[in-house]
Order: structure tokens, then C-alpha cells, then sequence
């Protein structure tokens, strides 16, 4: 008896194999393109970047070249040229200095032996907590000793001021205005767009509109500034003046963002329960403690790690209203880097943005690992 497969079967068989083998490298195929884009447009760089802030940059005859000098660029972040620049100037240690330190490092040990008596203890997890632990208390140390006595704030400080208190009167404002459209109240629609408007120009021109408003002498509110004995005051003469002049603005510009996701959060909840606990007795605190705050919580996370990441790139308003000063008070770290790389420091300018991406990772670990992911899991 012929068993021999006949040619039709052989090319069934063939073209059978073809298609599934089509079938399973599809997705590949389609996705390769992407998968190149994202390693052109930042996998390939961070790398290359790496290399330009381990080297030094030199002009060298029809080019330039750049001679591999190790973590020197990042030994003078810490302890060099540019230690003061970039951690601040420290001052002498003072009782008020421990005492605040030593509450921090209580906190901190609190919050490991909590962690070391959880049964679910894990290699990893511990590995992190550590690292935690060390860096916020390297950071509370930087703060104490650069905030007041003498201190000086670095550009690591000053993009940490920027960054949290920002973000805290942002989303205050922004919450409390989105509370406020949602109610029936006439004329929402009309507010709604008008606490928009800020959202819609760019920083540039909100760095400029500042620098005119802030100004004392010339500037449209000269009248106000001259009714509170202000005539002879400049905020970029001033250190704390500047920084508060710096937040106003990105306070203004950014509240808006916090505005819209929240009305989006507020109106997105269920009417029921509110309705159930008006008819209940509840009053508006307790329906928005017990009800809205809840629902609206896993938003209001996602909400702060957006801004976060997106606050420690502030540049254009401390470039544009103060030109970082005066001296570097108001200098945050990606104006520092943009300052080193103008002065062809490259190597300098990619090590504090180094520095910054670690910066930025730390904290956004922090948020997601520790406070988001809490807070999801006890609603």
C-alpha cells in the first residue's frame, strides 16, 4: 500500500507551516518599528549620555573629542568646584538641626521595624526600604544644613522646594476650584473654561507675565506695590522673594492641570451613595471625608506622580523671571545642567543630569511603592 504523501498534501502541509509561522512572527513584525523608535529616541541616548557625563569635553582642531576622565564630572558635584552649587553650603550644626534630624531618623526606624515585624518580609523588598531609608535621611540632612543658620540651598534643594510645595498648594487650589464648578452654581461653565486659560500658554510667556507683575517699579501693579511700602523692594534681590515669586507662577500655571483631571474624578462618581447619606443626615464634610475623598483618591495619585515627574524639570520660569539669581537661589537642577552644557561643560551639564534622573526615580519609587499603593489597597 502507497503511504507516500501526494504532492497536494505536501504543499497543504507547506503552506500550512508558513502561515502559522507568519501568524506567530506578526506581532513582532508589527511591533519591531516601535520597539527601533523607542531605542533610537531614548534608550540609545541614555546611554550615550552616560558616556558624555563619564568624559570631558575639549575643542580639539576640525571638531572637538572627548577624553573618558571616570566619575570626576561627579566628584565635583559633591565635594568640588561645584559642591556648593550643587548641594548648597552647609552650615554648622545647631540643637535645632539634631532635634529635627532626630525625628526624621526615629521616623525612618519606625518605619523599617514596622516593615521587619510584617511577615511578608522579602530580600527585594527589604534591599529597597533600605536604600530608602539611607537616601531620605542623606536628603533631611542636606535640607537641615542648608535651609537656615547660614545655609545655602543648592540646586538639588531648591528643585526639591520647587517640586513639593508646588505640587501641595496645586493640588489644594485645583480641588478646591473643581469642588467648587461642580456644584449647581450659575455661571460654572463659564469659570470652568476661564481656570483653564492659564493651562493654554506656554511657559515662556508665563515666566515673562510674571517678571512684569513681580515688578515693583514699572510693572502693572506698581500702584498695589507702592500702597504696601513695597517701592523699594525687588524680588529678585531677594533670595526667599524670588523663590516665592518662582512658586506663584508655577503655581498659576499648573493648578489648572490638577483643575481639569478632578472635575473629570468628581463628576465620574456615583450620585447614589451621596444621595443616600444626604437623606442619612450626613453633612458636606462627612459626605466628602467618607464618600468623595475615597472615590476620587486613586485619581488624586495618579494625578501627583504626573506632576511630580513633570515638576522636577522646571526651567523656563527661574531662567526667564530671575536668571537663576540672585546667584543660584533660584537655579533648579535642569537650569544648572542648561547652564554647564552653554558654558560647554558637557560632561558637568550630563552628570547633573544624571543626578536628576535619580533624583526623579527615587522619589516617583517612593510614591508608587509606598504611598499610591497603600492607599489603593485600603479603599
Amino acid at each position: 500500500m502507497n503511504t507516500k504523501p501526494t504532492e497536494p498534501q505536501t504543499s497543504s502541509r507547506l503552506h500550512s507551516v508558513i502561515s502559522s509561522l507568519a501568524d506567530r512572527l506578526a506581532g513582532s513584525v508589527f511591533i519591531l518599528p516601535t520597539v527601533l523608535a523607542l531605542l533610537f529616541l531614548s534608550i540609545f541616548p541614555l546611554i550615550a549620555s552616560l558616556y558624555v557625563s563619564l568624559a570631558k569635553f575639549d575643542i580639539a582642531p576640525g571638531g572637538f573629542k572627548l577624553n573618558f576622565v571616570g566619575l570626576e564630572n561627579y566628584k565635583k558635584l559633591f565635594e568640588g568646584s561645584e559642591g556648593t552649587h550643587f548641594l548648597g553650603k552647609f552650615a554648622p550644626s545647631t540643637p535645632l538641626t539634631w532635634i529635627v534630624f532626630g525625628v526624621v531618623v526615629i521616623a525612618l526606624a519606625i518605619f523599617m521595624a514596622r516593615y521587619l515585624l510584617n511577615a511578608r518580609v522579602s530580600v527585594s523588598g527589604l534591599i529597597g526600604r533600605m536604600l530608602l531609608v539611607f537616601g531620605l535621611g542623606l536628603i533631611t540632612w542636606m535640607l537641615v544644613h542648608t535651609l537656615w543658620n547660614e545655609g545655602r540651598l543648592g540646586t538639588a534643594s531648591i528643585t526639591l522646594v520647587y517640586v513639593f510645595v508646588g505640587i501641595f498648594f496645586q493640588y489644594i487650589l485645583g480641588l478646591s476650584l473643581a469642588m467648587l464648578t461642580v456644584q449647581r452654581l450659575p455661571g460654572r461653565r463659564f469659570f470652568r473654561v476661564i481656570f483653564l486659560l492659564p493651562m493654554m500658554i506656554t511657559p515662556v510667556g508665563v515666566a515673562y507675565m510674571f517678571r512684569m507683575l513681580t515688578d515693583t517699579s514699572k510693572g502693572p501693579f506698581t500702584p498695589i506695590w507702592q500702597a504696601m511700602g513695597l517701592t523699594d523692594f525687588s524680588w529678585v534681590n531677594n533670595a526667599w522673594g524670588a523663590r516665592t515669586a518662582i512658586l506663584i507662577g508655577d503655581v498659576w500655571q499648573w493648578t489648572p492641570f490638577m483643575f481639569i483631571v478632578l472635575v473629570a474624578a468628581l463628576e465620574s462618581q456615583p450620585v447614589e451613595p451621596i444621595e443616600a447619606a444626604t437623606v442619612d443626615g450626613a453633612n458636606s464634610w462627612q459626605i466628602f471625608q467618607h464618600i468623595t475623598w475615597p472615590a476620587i483618591l486613586p485619581v488624586s495619585m495618579t494625578l501627583i506622580l504626573i506632576r511630580l515627574i513633570e515638576a522636577f524639570k522646571i526651567v523656563d520660569l527661574p531662567n526667564v523671571m530671575t536668571n537663576g539669581g540672585p546667584g543660584t537661589a533660584t537655579q533648579s537642577l535642569t537650569y544648572h545642567a542648561f547652564i554647564n552644557w552653554r558654558a560647554l561643560n558637557i560632561g558637568g551639564s550630563a552628570a547633573v543630569a544624571y543626578m536628576l534622573l535619580l533624583l526623579v526615580t527615587f522619589f516617583a519609587m517612593i510614591f508608587v511603592n509606598l504611598i499610591r499603593q497603600r492607599t489603593v489597597e485600603t479603599l
